[in-house]
């Protein structure tokens, strides 16, 4: 089935889907955009709007940006959210101490516990998807939270041994072979087997989460100029370059390896369903340039469905009421889609035509 149909298909089922919502650091832009984002009355018709904080915070953050039209309820469980209305499940009943713009281990601590219960509910079935609002790793890391990042952490409880960031806009996917490690490492952890590994997850994911039945994903080099020949580096030649033959030979889609500067650049990613990058700051300059204000990360090769805004706490405009949600609306909306695509995909395989007995 084209990817057309199947988005056809979706748009007739729109049951509202329950979001889970972890708030992110007290300190940061993270309940800012939350308001905003739900101040929009159009997203509650789709979502059942599952926030894991207190109402104290909440009315703290809303009287710092001066907001009169932000509503919500209190419920002591996921169980008990309506439909129609933001829901906050108290995670706490204390006065939080809420230094805004700061850098607390206060707001770290309180972001753990957000993003503990969250992923609770999230394992019991209380709610579908999850969409985690920024935190920082390094306050959040004071408070016993041993992982470089979400990505990992949900990875870890999953039961995954490595998940796949991604990147996602309305044109443009993004993927990486490494993410949350310093560059110099970077080449270490750059073997024929993990490109081959993350390419099929990102094959996996772009058929099972976005309907693309036969993508087509473009893989860059790691050096400048993707190596020049060896100029400039063995890693295209002996390492990428046999990884992409091998899954051409196994009639997949893959192309490369694309220097990345000239490839974002020429606009060559509007000619591929995904693109797979080396490292961290590799793929995302590449990708927040083109699509900073709605862009969304997500985490493929879960079982779950976690979108997160693809921005960080910004704490130089916390509480200013000056921070943009379109990516933190995105997160909730790629949440949903992926969702029911899943869900689509999978009742669509699930009975395969009986063979007939003779």
């Amino acid at each position: 089935m084209e990817k057309k149909k199947i988005k056809e298909q979706l748009k007739s089922d729109r049951a509202p889907i329950r979001v889970g919502i972890s708030i992110g650091d007290l300190n940061g832009i993270g309940p800012e955009i939350i308001i905003k984002a739900f101040n929009d009355p159009q997203i509650l018709v789709e979502c059942i709007p599952i926030i894991y904080g207190s109402t104290k915070t909440m009315s703290y953050h809303k009287k710092a940006i001066n907001d009169e039209l932000f509503n919500y309820q209190r419920i002591e469980d996921a169980s008990n959210a309506q439909a129609k209305k933001v829901n906050i499940v108290a995670c706490w009943k204390e006065i939080v101490n809420i230094e805004l713009g700061q850098a607390t281990e206060t707001g770290g601590k309180y972001a753990f516990q957000s993003l503990e219960a969250a992923t609770k509910d999230l394992a019991s079935g209380k709610i579908d998807v999850l969409v985690t609002a920024p935190i920082s790793k390094e306050t959040i890391q004071k408070s016993g939270f041993n992982f470089p990042g979400h990505t990992e952490y949900l990875a870890d409880l999953s039961g995954v041994d490595e998940a796949l960031m991604m990147m996602v806009s309305e044109n443009l996917r993004v993927a990486l072979v490494t993410s949350h490690i310093p560059l110099m490492d970077v080449g270490k952890h750059i073997s024929k087997e993990k490109i081959l590994s993350k390419i099929n997850a990102f094959k996996a994911s772009l058929v099972k989460d976005f309907g693309i039945i036969k993508p087509k994903i473009a893989v860059l080099g790691l050096n400048p100029h993707a190596g020049e020949k060896g100029k400039m580096g063995n890693e295209e030649a002996d390492i990428i370059t046999p990884a992409i033959v091998q899954l051409q030979s196994e009639g997949k889609l893959v192309f490369g390896p694309y220097p990345a500067d000239g490839f974002f650049g020429s606009r060559q990613y509007n000619q591929f369903d995904g693109v797979l990058a080396m490292y961290h700051d590799q793929g995302l300059t590449g990708f927040k340039s083109i699509a900073f204000n709605d862009g969304v990360n997500f985490t493929a090769g879960l079982p779950i469905v976690r979108t997160s805004p693809d921005h960080g706490t910004a704490f130089d405009i916390a509480g200013k009421g000056v921070a943009d949600e379109q990516s933190f609306r995105s997160a909730v909306y790629l949440a949903m889609d992926i969702y029911r695509t899943r869900n689509f995909v999978k009742e669509m395989n699930a009975n395969p035509l009986r063979s007939q007995k003779k």
